[in-house]
């Protein structure tokens, strides 16, 4: 599913213009999607009531096609006006010829009317502003959003909450939201879905996202850099496993990580890489720490490092060494945030293009908190490399702050992926997948499930894997995060989101991947 901002819908729209369809049109099939949207959501429509709150401009106007639409269906549909509509409206008009119910705030003062109305309704369309909103919202549409608001509290109505394109006051590209927002049930995006529904707070306000069809152009989707990470799209990129078979088919993955003060994260990456289907799984790690590891999984090997405690300068050329014939360099868990990592991580990528069938680099934790003592890291580096950032490192990186990397998380991490030539996974509620072309995936999870330690580790693992066993990076960045996700889905279903850690996403991993593979 393709992802829009506005300025891109804008444009589709004109396009559609431009090739014949009319602004009426477009308006008429929006208006009739939403209806039935809210008619699939209501249940038997007959005999039921649907409020539809019309604001001013387009977002209202698709609202009032919306509850015509209903009336002919054979719902009690009504309108409350919050704004003016010009006089010779004929969309108005049309609400007036259907004998449908028309108030008004201006003739409601305290809105006694509206909660009234909003007592006996089994369904409420939201038209008001939609993706016009360009300042706080404050005056007769704020006063709305309130008894909205006290409705949806009220547990004897809880009527079904349909939103048009996005939840009044939602920004659509970055997904922050205004203070007087109401969370909806179900949010119909016009055309495309807007790229700010898959960020928060915008995910968790806008309920379940219906993309439906508004009569755009065959060819609309051409072009359009973002789109969502789904199984159906990643199922036919996944690296086919014959029967015929050696471990050696699916490739190597070196994982460099720990320390003494980490050595679970080097356990959990490497365990990780290995669940994930990587042929063979070699942990590079200090020699002086590998008593740590004589739990760990049997299958993986192991290349002692040079060092104390912790990886340093003298391990790069080492690590260097083990990379010959391997696939896929997974640096950076557990490793520390020391002068001495920076070494070690200057010395690696200094060398990397210089190592014999390497595919790729995935730069993960302390290894990203070097990158950002290192400004000019990226210059000459021709190798592949995914960037996995929180949003904590991703800060580090860009010299700025969490807020502000939270306040736009797809321009800022599409932009750091255009000038370090690097795919960037920027992690947190809504993944980013970005490329350095200006493409980016999103995933729409947003769950505290995962948010417990070691599982940045697990997903650094994932996406190794997936490179060692051929995936093109990008794809395998966009693979590893559907298989994070998915596992976190089916822990959260399992045991709630509190209990669960990250060991349990390997645990969770075997369904997952068998339903990717088909």
């Amino acid at each position: 599913m393709k992802l829009v901002t506005v300025e891109q819908m804008r444009a589709l729209e004109a396009a559609a213009v431009a090739a014949g369809t009319s602004e009426a049109e477009l308006m008429e099939a929006a208006g009739v999607a939403v209806a039935q949207e809210t008619w699939i959501n209501m249940g038997a429509v007959e005999g039921r009531t649907a409020i539809v709150l019309v604001g001013p401009g387009s977002n209202g106007g698709d609202g009032l096609v919306a509850a015509v639409s209903l009336r002919e269906w054979g719902a009690e549909s009504a309108v409350y006006l919050v704004g003016d509509r010009p006089a010779d409206d004929p969309l108005l008009q049309r609400v007036v010829d259907a004998e449908i119910e028309v108030l008004s705030i201006a003739d409601d003062p305290g809105c006694e009317q509206l909660i009234q109305a909003m007592r006996g309704a089994q369904g409420i369309v939201d038209a008001l502003l939609g993706t016009g909103l360009n300042r706080p919202i404050d005056g007769p549409i704020k006063e709305v959003l309130d008894r909205l608001a006290d409705a949806r509290a009220d547990r004897t109505l809880r009527p079904h909450l349909v939103a048009i394109d996005v939840p009044s006051g939602v920004n659509p590209d970055t997904g922050a939201a205004d203070p007087a927002v109401v969370r909806a049930d179900t949010t119909v995006a016009l055309g495309f879905a807007k790229i700010g529904l898959f960020a928060m707070p915008a995910r968790a306000i806008a309920g379940t996202i219906a993309p439906v069809e508004i009569g755009l152009r065959a060819d609309a989707e051409e072009g359009l850099p973002y789109e969502e990470i789904r199984m159906r799209d990643l199922q036919p990129l996944m690296p086919f496993r014959s029967d015929d078979a050696h471990k050696g088919t699916f490739g190597t993955a070196v994982v460099a990580a720990g320390s003494k003060f980490y050595p679970g994260a080097a356990r959990l990456a490497s365990e990780s890489a290995l669940r994930a289907g990587a042929g063979l799984v070699v942990l590079a790690a200090p020699e002086s720490i590998q008593p740590l590891f004589a739990g760990m999984s049997p299958e993986i090997t192991h290349h002692p490092l040079p060092g104390s405690g912790g990886a340093d300068g003298d391990s790069a050329a080492e690590l260097l060494g083990a990379l010959e014939g391997r696939e896929a360099l997974l640096i950076g868990p557990g490793l520390t945030n020391t002068p001495a990592t920076v070494e070690f991580v200057r010395g690696v990528l200094e060398g990397l293009d210089d190592v014999e069938g390497l595919r790729a680099a995935v730069i993960d934790a302390d290894a990203l908190n070097a990158l950002a003592e290192i400004p000019d890291w990226h210059e000459g580096l021709a190798l592949p490399r995914v960037l996995t950032p929180h949003p904590g490192e991703m800060a580090r990186l860009l010299g700025t702050s969490v807020d502000e990397v939270q306040s736009d998380r797809l321009s800022h991490a599409t932009q750091y992926a255009q000038r370090t030539g690097s795919i960037v996974v920027l992690k947190g509620a809504g993944t980013i997948v970005a490329h350095p072309d200006g493409r980016a995936r999103l995933s729409e999870f947003a769950s505290a499930v995962l948010a417990t330690a070691g599982t940045g580790d697990v997903l650094a693992g994932f996406i190794v894997s997936l490179i060692a066993q051929g995936m093109d990076p990008y794809d395998a960045a966009a693979t590893g995060v559907y298989l994070h996700t998915e596992c976190g889905r089916q822990l959260e279903s399992a045991v709630g989101p509190a209990t669960a850690i990250a060991q349990d996403l390997l645990r969770a991993l075997p369904d997952t991947r068998k339903a990717l593979d088909g």
